[in-house]
């Protein structure tokens, strides 16, 4: 009896995932189509970086760029990227980078972060600091969650020619 009452709920959660992943892309809160904010990766506030840097490598990591005699590291395994910076971020900060693929390639076609900046602000987000909109290059702009984590959206690209 239990098996048959797993086995139900196992094949209705399984028709569930399956829908939602044929579903187009929503934002729950608005209806928008979602905003593409491009790579992402935790940004991790260290005391030591050399040894963060081993503490990772020894998770598997490994570094893909970033220089540790400056003070920031990025590192990647299988499914994962996390950025070291010692003396950059007060906080641990979630990071996504508009424009830039997992390997730091640029995307032919992303969000700018002026128009995601745009966009969040017409959904009631305050960016502080914020991206310059009368720029086209790389940009930055920055918000707090509600709970007060920091999360940076760091576009290093120029913005796509749409």
């Amino acid at each position: 009896m239990m098996r048959s009452i797993v086995g139900v709920i196992a094949i209705f959660l399984a028709g569930v995932v399956t829908a939602r992943m044929t579903e187009p892309p929503v934002n729950q809160a608005s209806g928008d189509a979602q905003l593409q904010l491009g790579n992402f990766s935790v940004s991790l506030a260290v005391k030591d970086i050399g040894a963060s840097r081993l503490f990772y490598e020894k998770l598997g990591f490994r570094v893909i760029m970033g220089e540790q005699a400056k003070n920031w590291l990025i590192l990647q395994n299988e499914t994962s990227t996390i950025g070291l910076f010692q003396g950059v971020f007060s906080k641990n900060t979630l990071t996504f980078n508009p424009g830039w693929d997992r390997k730091g390639g640029t995307l032919p076609d992303f969000d700018d972060v002026r128009a995601i900046q745009r966009t969040l602000k017409s959904r009631g987000l305050t960016p502080a600091p914020e991206a310059d909109e009368s720029t086209s290059g790389p940009a930055s702009l920055m918000l707090m969650d509600p709970d007060g984590n920091p999360i940076l959206l760091d576009q290093h690209v120029p913005s796509p020619k749409k």
